[in-house]
């Protein structure tokens, strides 16, 4: 079967109504059974033996590896796993005899309750593997954290999935009527220069917008979109699509600035024939997890450190901190630590934590953030980026966190 072949995801998933908190539910014992005693996609002898990237998809229950060849491309119907090893620095600069990982889970916006459940399992299996020092990560389709998106030059999000019956088009192209826009951006999140988002978005002149370019492909011929105020990194990055698009059709290729008469073929194709508007605005379909977004308006929650402890006998969840500096010395290593910074979500696990600590950090996580979404009418809570961290083992991003 094609990697995006299946029945349509009918439902838009909401993250916090599952994902991490299956975890020791039913999803969990039919992963457990399914997975049996040893997972052949952890054993290929390269995983945890040396640098890399590797992705995995949840196929009904399953993980199963992901195309080489379509590293970065991902669909809003499916859950992926992401690990990425590198090697770690010594305090010299030079290599270490040891590598950091660090593990994503990827939920699509209408990914199955299952395929996301499995997915947060699998994440936790595969640290387990690597001897508990990965970090870990949840992302979500709508807010990608700057450490996911950094990972990928282009990052391609489209319609379809493993368990759905949509066909795409790529897979299809006999069909009569193909109609699929892709919207073309820089987007906040992105750490390094060259990263761009390629996102398929609703096929109608409402998905326009002046700053970013799109690429409309009609089956018979391809029309390039370039706003008026998209960048030559945009435009540049768009070509690149399109020249992978006609690598497998040849078809004519058309490029439209804004600024011409003629680009108004394309607000035409997309239903607006009779729209007399010159400028266009539509809000960008992910949003960033540094706060600041495309309008130029920051939107963050109260920073706060909360501890779990079992100290006293009973496993306790309790604020330590709010609106104020967190430190590293505020950290006890006997203990695992929820650090919300407003706009990132990070577990700390102290070395010296107990088991029943460790074990319900996922559990407490989605707690906080159902008690921010619930007291601070927060929705997009339940979407912001969560990253785990052990201690000893914490990354760049964490450490520029807590010394804020």
């Amino acid at each position: 079967m094609a990697p995006h072949e299946g029945l349509v995801h009918l439902k838009e998933y909401d993250v916090k109504d599952s994902n991490v908190e299956l975890i020791g539910s039913d999803i969990d014992h039919k992963v457990k059974f399914n997975s049996a005693a040893t997972e052949p996609a952890w054993n290929d002898g390269q995983i945890g033996a040396q640098p890399g990237l590797h992705i995995w998809r949840i196929e009904d229950f399953h993980v199963v590896a992901w195309p080489k060849n379509q590293y970065g491309q991902f669909y809003e119907g499916d859950s992926y796993i992401v690990l990425y090893s590198y090697s770690v620095k010594d305090k010299d600069g030079g290599s270490a005899d040891k590598l950091g990982h660090e593990i994503f889970f990827w939920l699509g916006s209408k990914t199955s309750q299952d395929e996301a459940g499995t997915a947060a399992y699998k994440t936790v299996e595969l640290d387990e593997f690597l001897h508990g020092a990965a970090i870990q990560h949840r992302e979500t389709q709508q807010y990608p954290s700057e450490e996911f998106v950094a990972l990928f030059p282009r990052l391609s999000i489209k319609r379809g999935g493993v368990a759905s019956g949509f066909r795409h088009v790529e897979e299809d192209p006999s069909a009569k009527e193909i109609t699929t826009l892709l919207r073309v951006f820089k987007h906040p999140a992105a750490g390094r220069a060259d990263s761009l988002i390629v996102h398929e978005v609703e096929p109608t002149w409402q998905s326009l917008d002046d700053n970013d370019v799109f690429i409309l492909d009609k089956g018979d011929k391809i029309w390039v979109w370039q706003g008026n105020k998209c960048s030559p990194i945009e435009k540049a990055k768009a070509a690149q699509v399109v020249h992978d698009l006609i690598l497998a059709k040849h078809v004519d290729v058309e490029v439209l600035s804004q600024a011409e008469a003629r680009s108004r073929v394309v607000v035409s194709l997309l239903g607006g024939k009779d729209v007399d508007q010159l400028s266009f605005q539509a809000s960008r379909p992910l949003r960033s997890s540094s706060g600041q977004q495309p309008s130029g308006e920051t939107t963050a929650r109260p920073k706060r450190l909360l501890r779990i402890s079992d100290a006293s006998g009973q496993l306790r969840f309790d604020l330590v901190k709010e609106n104020q500096t967190v430190r590293g010395s505020d950290l006890d290593g006997n203990d695992v630590f929820i650090f919300d910074t407003g706009k990132k979500i990070w577990v700390w696990e102290g070395s010296q934590a107990t088991r029943s600590e460790k074990a319900s950090w996922i559990q407490f996580t989605q707690a906080y953030i159902r008690y921010v979404q619930e007291s601070a009418a927060d929705s997009e809570a339940a979407v912001a980026p969560v990253a785990k961290v052990v201690q000893g083992n914490e990354n760049a991003a964490f450490l520029k966190a807590i010394s804020v």
